[in-house]
């Protein structure tokens, strides 16, 4: 199989926009309720006027099948990632965009670290983190209200020697 990534262009707003607002993607977003065209539109203009944030849409054999945001900190060697799946993409599609996403990540944008995030409740996200061969950095308690209760939030961190170490034992 053929994995790639490329920029998110205007072509994928709707695509993008589907699966975001997709129940499965959703529920574990920050924000939660259903996105508009007009606002993904305004956030997608934004973002790309940002030189700091990478867009990314995450292709199998030429099929979108996932989208990543990669965004630089204060230090511009560091960024935060965040990133989901098609709902209807095949079982393992995940961990292939997390590799190739990551490969990218620490090759093309030579970037020293990545850091994550994971609602205290998400346990795939969790796990797909440490699979990936992130650390654990801490847990923020009580840090996001989603209308109706706290939640705590997991935040990782993974450096490039360190991805240099995982990358050719993570089996696809």
């Amino acid at each position: 199989m053929e994995d790639r990534v490329r920029p998110m262009s205007q072509a994928d707003l709707e695509q993008v926009l589907v699966w975001r607002n997709h129940a499965d993607v959703r529920r574990y977003m920050y924000t939660t309720h259903e996105i508009g065209l007009d606002e993904h539109r305004k956030w997608f203009g934004s973002a790309k006027s940002n030189p700091d944030t990478h867009l990314l849409i995450f292709e199998r054999d030429g099929q979108a099948s996932g989208f990543v945001n990669i965004s630089s900190t204060r230090c511009l060697e560091v960024a935060d990632w965040g990133f989901y799946v098609a709902p209807d993409a095949p079982k393992g599609t995940g961990r292939a965009l997390g590799k190739r996403v990551l490969t990218y990540a620490f090759g093309e944008l030579g970037l020293h670290k990545v850091c994550g995030q994971a609602l205290g409740f998400n346990e795939r996200s969790i796990q797909f983190h440490t699979v990936l061969g992130f650390t654990e950095e801490g847990r923020l308690r009580d840090q996001h209200f989603d209308g109706h209760k706290y939640h705590d939030v997991v935040c990782f961190g993974l450096l490039a020697n360190e991805w240099e170490a995982t990358v050719e034992v993570i089996v696809e």
